[in-house]
């Protein structure tokens, strides 16, 4: 009988595959990624850049939304600076709302910060509650309750006359009207102290130590140590706050009835906006607004990134 005969094991190793070219392989990752930006890029043409190349071309024209543009050159511009009197009394509104709501909203969110960075038994609890306020954001409904708590018979006025003290009606007074838009923004202070707070935890203990070793005080440590080390978060929560002070609408529109009352005293710029646009239909002039206030609001940050240099102070500088 033939013997069969052993065959020896196959010990040829199979070829790799030839790798592309690297020219070919980086224009393959080139298609694949531009079919994956394809949806945010359509997104930006057809939301943002086309919109507001529109709104541009609005802001020169006499566009009544339900008719044809018509081109009037800078009439809108010029009638909002020269012969707009509530234009002005929104501009004038606004800088009072931005200019008592900011400064309050970040005190008070760093001094809780402050509080909360101490040792506090149950702190997660704190920092919840304190931050349920701006977790409810600039709703209708806040708003809404918040013109129940200041009318005449409010809980406001109520609690006061326990007090004996006799009252107006802050939302119906234009002396007082502002106020309470002012106070509504301070009570949602959470953000910032969730930054603040942050940024407090960041400070190294040992220079607290040492300054307090040398015979500094609490306010001291505050001012030398604390402060200065904490201007960077202090500078980004002032941009940021600013930003959003000045897009403020919900509340405004809220209290006011809608139309900025009483007497236009809480007529804030976006509401002015709003109105101009969708109450007056006068949308060439309400794009022309627009504008002035986005360049109004980047002027503003650019101001403050200016004199950033003066007053806030970077680690690498110590």
């Amino acid at each position: 009988m033939p013997t069969a005969v052993a065959r020896e094991p196959d010990t040829q190793v199979p070829a790799r595959p030839v790798p592309a070219p690297p020219a070919r392989r980086r224009t393959a990752d080139g298609r694949w990624g531009g079919v994956f930006l394809a949806p945010w890029l359509l997104g930006l043409v057809l939301l943002t850049l086309g919109p507001m190349a529109a709104s541009v071309y609005f802001s020169f024209t006499d566009f009544g939304l339900l008719g044809s543009p018509h081109w009037v050159g800078g009439k809108n511009y010029a009638e909002l600076l020269t012969d707009d009197p509530t234009y002005l009394q929104s501009i004038k509104v606004t800088l009072v709302y931005v200019g008592l709501s900011v400064p309050l909203k970040l005190a008070i969110a760093l001094l809780v910060a402050m509080v909360l960075n101490t040792k506090l038994r149950g702190l997660s609890f704190y920092r919840a509650v304190f931050y349920l306020p701006s977790l409810l954001g600039a709703s209708v409904a806040v708003a809404i309750m918040w013109r129940q708590l200041f009318t005449g018979d409010g809980v406001v006025n109520r609690f006061l006359a326990v007090l004996g003290i006799d009252a107006p009606s802050w939302v119906s007074n234009p002396d007082y009207s502002i106020y309470t838009l002012v106070a509504l923004a301070a009570w949602q202070f959470g953000t910032p102290m969730l930054i603040f707070l942050a940024g407090l935890q960041q400070i190294p203990r040992t220079l607290l130590e040492a300054a307090s070793v040398d015979g500094a005080g609490t306010v001291s440590r505050f001012f030398r140590v604390t402060l200065p080390l904490l201007t960077p978060i202090l500078f980004f929560n002032l941009v940021m706050q600013v930003i959003g002070s000045f897009q403020a609408f919900s509340q405004a529109y809220v209290v006011g009835d809608g139309q900025g009352g009483p007497a236009e005293s809480t007529l804030v710029y976006s509401l002015y906006l709003y109105k101009a646009a969708f109450v007056e239909f006068k949308m060439g002039y309400a794009s022309a607004i627009a504008w002035v206030f986005l360049l109004g609001i980047a002027a503003l940050t650019a101001v403050n990134f200016l004199f950033s240099r003066y007053w806030v102070f970077y680690d690498d500088e110590h």
